[in-house]
Formats: C-alpha cells, structure tokens, sequence
C-alpha cells in the first residue's frame, strides 16, 4: 500500500512539475494574439477634453513658426530652414498678414520665413521691433489663404488659478499644445534693452525653447499674453514660464505696424542700482543725475553730488502711485506717454516736493 501511494505521488510531481516548466509554451500557444485585436468601445469624450480638442483645432491653424536667419546666409537656406538660424514661434495678428512673435526669435537677423501649420513656407519682412516689451512685428510676403487672426482677450481680468494654454513650437517641433494654470500675476522681468516688462504674466503650462512668441490663451481661445521666457537651470521647462500681458500686446503692436518703433516715455534721468537703496534703507527711485537738457534737468531735479557727497533726489511717486522701484516708476511714465506731463512726488533732503515733468521718447536716439 504504501510503495503503491509512493508511486503514485511521484507520478503525480511529475506532472506537476511538467506543467509548471511547460506552462509559458502553452501560453504562447493558446493565448498569442496573432491577429488584430478587437477595439474596446469607450464612452464619449469628457466635456473638458471636447472643449480642449475644440480650442486646438480652432486656434493652431494661426500659429506659425518662425525661423530668422542670420546675417550672411541665403534666401534658400532660410526657405529650407537650413544653415545659421534661430526659430520660435508667432501668430497672425491680422488679415494683412502681419505675424507676431518675440523681438529675441528675430533679434539679429536679416530675413524671415513663416512655417504654416499646413506645411506651406513662406517668406516675411521685419516691419517693427520692440526690444523694451521683446515684442516683434513681421509681414508675410503672400498672404493667400491666410488664416483666421486669433481673438483677443484682455489681461486686465485675469485669475490666478484659471486655465491657460499656450501653442507652439518647443525644440522646432511642430503644433505643440500644453495646459496649465495662471500660476501669478504681476511679475516683473527684465529685457535685454536693460528695462522691465511689468504684469507678467506666470503660468504652469510648458514653456520651453521654441514655444517663445507663441499664444497663451484662456478657456474661450482669446489671446490673453504673448510666451517670451522661462525660468529654469537646465534651460528646459521646470513650471515657470512667462507671458507678455494682451493689454501691453494690444498697446505695442499696433504702433509697430505703424512707425515700426514704439515711443520710449523717459525724463532723462539715470536711477541708481535698486540694490544700492535697498542697503541704504531707501524707498524710492534715486536719481544719480539728470541727463543736460533733458525734461527731468528742467524741471530741477538734481542728482548726486558726489563733491559734496550728497544725495540726489529720490522720486517717491508718480502720478499718484508709489514708485518703490524703478520699475513702478516706468510703468506710471508709459501709462502717461511721450508728449504729456507727469506729476512727480520728490524728497530732496528732509523735505519733499512736487515737481511736473514733460515726457519725451528717450528711445530715439538709442
């Protein structure tokens, strides 16, 4: 009895031992999917993402690339996008074929070409640049079935926390849309014509290489800021980009269409580094001195006297609103524009006074 169960158990390890090594070939054998297999029906498309699929479709055909070329090269390298060149990304502004993007996608070149989403290249002028706003106007050559100008919103409205999309070329690839939110309002950033662009807009939606001059639009579509930059180690998208505002777009653009240069409201004064009023405790734009001439020498302000080693004047508003730096100061001189007068608050010493100065475009000459 015993020898008999024995050998029946050994039998039966066997077998089991057979099934366990040969199991993987059986699967294979019954299981292989050798033919298509059959689509899983789904439900329909959430609402949120028909609204996105919506907003692409009707917004990326206006979206183009754009491609400078570097002094030197020849018209067929930039039609083939080949050779020195530098590409971003702009959109058609209006029905004369006028595309906007940012003044550092074209900075330096001699000539342009415009990449369709269709496909289709065609070549583009430089009509105006704005470094002060890193705003640039170009002009196609042919505007033959030319794409809607995508709607405009306004930035004076805006949320933190709404959505935000922004469409555009990362690394030269094409039709890239990302989603995010308006991460902050207000920010300042710096140009490379030494100024600030004030209420930047910040959003968490990727912004890499290439998507620079792109749109950032709200849930409707409409154009609400311009992408110009991002903020990153590596040099690729970590969560912070930044958008040019619509209603600083709406302000700049046209007048680059129409004089090619937008005016630079100044008084003619050099301001001490924010840093330095910052150690000395100062609230205020300092005035190191004011420029011979100039509307700020004028109207008598003054400015450092390094003989004596006296301060100069420190500007403490304009037009009614503070002017804690100098960037407050710039926004209150291009919301009153070249030609008329501002009124500004000034302490000079232990006592402070009002002072009236006329507003000239400091930018001509430069």
């Amino acid at each position: 009895m015993s020898m008999r169960f024995f050998q029946v158990a050994i039998v039966v390890l066997i077998v089991l031992l057979a099934a366990l090594v040969g199991q993987p070939y059986l699967d294979r054998l019954l299981f292989s999917a050798t033919t298509p297999r059959p689509v899983a029906a789904r439900s329909d498309l959430a609402e949120s993402e028909r609204a996105t699929i919506s907003l692409f479709e009707r917004v990326s055909p206006s979206v183009v690339q754009v491609v400078g070329a570097a002094p030197g090269a020849r018209s067929m390298e930039i039609e083939n996008e080949g050779g020195r060149e530098q590409s971003g990304t702009g959109f058609v502004w209006d029905g004369a074929g006028h595309v906007v993007t940012n003044n550092h996608v074209v900075a330096g070149t001699r000539d342009v070409a415009i990449r369709f989403a269709s496909g289709e290249v065609v070549g583009a002028t430089i009509v105006g640049t704005a470094p002060n706003y890193d705003l640039a106007v170009v002009r196609l050559r042919s505007t033959r079935n030319l794409p809607s100008p995508i709607a405009v919103g306004s930035s004076a409205d805006l949320k933190v926390g709404q959505t935000a999309f922004a469409i555009g070329n990362p690394f030269g690839l094409d039709q890239s849309l990302t989603t995010g939110v308006i991460s902050a309002l207000k920010r300042r950033l710096p140009t490379s014509a030494g100024r600030e662009i004030g209420n930047m807009i910040q959003t968490d939606a990727a912004v890499n290489p290439g998507n620079s001059g792109g749109p950032l639009l709200d849930s409707a579509g409409r154009l609400i800021g311009v992408t110009t930059a991002i903020i990153s180690p590596s040099g690729s998208n970590a969560g912070i980009g930044f958008a040019i505002p619509v209603d600083t777009v709406n302000r700049v653009v046209p007048e680059l269409i129409q004089k090619g240069r937008v005016p630079t409201p100044g008084i003619g004064i050099v301001a001490a580094n924010e840093a330095v009023a910052t150690r000395l405790g100062i609230e205020g734009v300092v005035v190191v001195r004011a420029m011979p001439g100039s509307p700020a020498a004028t109207a008598g302000l003054r400015g450092i006297d390094q003989v004596a080693g006296e301060l100069g004047d420190i500007i403490t508003s304009a037009n009614g609103k503070p002017t804690r730096r100098l960037s407050d100061l710039i926004e209150q001189l291009e919301a009153v524009g070249v030609g008329r007068e501002i009124e500004l608050s000034v302490k000079r010493a232990d006592r402070s006074t009002t002072v009236r100065v006329k507003l000239e475009d400091v930018g001509r000459s430069g």
